[in-house]
């Protein structure tokens, strides 16, 4: 750009009523705000994001306040993030079927760069300079879920109306996840007004804050609706409850699979249940 010989007179005026000169500006660098630590930020950031976000990004949080807590987030290094990685991914709980860490490295950059986002929407960092953008999520294995045969569910399905303490609830919760494929919270989330019996609907919000309407079944959407009458669910409370009529948790998930798998050794064998492969410890 090239400017007018009025333009540059005008401000060298500008420089000289303020007292400065040119090389003043050159020699003086421009002072940058003092950035926080991440000790000082994440409990923003935690605040700021869902409910479900910050159960994911939680654990690997607190991984970073071990690691960083006292350093602002100006001083990683793009190098130091692919270590922190690294180090994360070789220190998950393993289970037997992890996949070597892939998914707690992938996580980790994803918590970073919610971190790094925040930050520049406060406007701390430019977006230049967010060390997180140059750090590539570890490549995510091809998935290995796969649909369960017929035979098996039936064995599956058997065990579980033959045992435990409330066969019923958990029929119930293996008949509603045969239908609609949802995930475990979506059927935690379910509320009695979330069914639609005349149209036999079921209004699903699950990971990410996504919604839809399922159909499924009469025989389920009668099931549902006995199940919150006989156990006094609120319509805008938790449908799904034990026979004390308090709301399940996913602690019923882990005993229910955790009890199949002792009938049914293949279940066991393949760890069929809906949590994570990789968790940080």
């Amino acid at each position: 750009m090239t400017h007018s010989l009025a333009e540059l007179d005008a401000a060298r005026l500008v420089l000289s009523s303020m007292g400065l000169s040119p090389d003043d500006l050159l020699a003086t660098p421009a002072k940058r705000p003092v950035l926080p630590t991440f000790r000082e930020y994440i409990p923003i950031v935690s605040a700021a994001v869902t409910d479900g976000t910050r159960r994911v990004y939680g654990s690997y949080w607190n991984r970073i306040l071990t690691h960083w807590g006292d350093r602002r987030l100006d001083e990683p290094t793009p190098s130091q993030i692919k270590q922190l990685v690294e180090f994360t991914k070789t220190n998950v709980v393993v289970r037997r079927n992890a996949r070597g860490g892939q998914s707690a490295g992938e996580h980790l950059v994803a918590a970073l760069r919610c971190i790094y986002k925040h930050a520049e929407d406060d406007e701390l960092i430019d977006p230049a300079n967010n060390p997180a953008k140059k750090v590539a999520k570890p490549r995510r294995p091809a998935s290995t879920r796969r649909a369960v045969a017929d035979t098996r569910l039936a064995e599956i399905n058997q065990i579980t109306a033959t045992t435990g303490n409330d066969p019923a609830l958990d029929t119930l919760i293996l008949r509603f996840h045969t239908e609609t494929a949802c995930r475990r919270g979506g059927a935690l989330a379910l509320r009695p007004q979330d069914l639609d019996s005349s149209q036999c609907l079921v209004f699903l919000r699950e990971k990410g804050e996504t919604v839809r309407w399922q159909p499924i079944s009469p025989t389920l959407m009668n099931h549902l609706l006995q199940h919150g009458d006989a156990r006094n669910a609120p319509r805008t409370g938790q449908l799904l409850r034990y026979a004390n009529g308090k709301p399940i948790t996913k602690r019923r998930y882990d005993h229910l699979w955790n009890r199949i798998g002792r009938h049914l050794p293949w279940v066991a064998t393949q760890q069929i249940s809906t949590h994570g492969s990789d968790t940080p410890p």
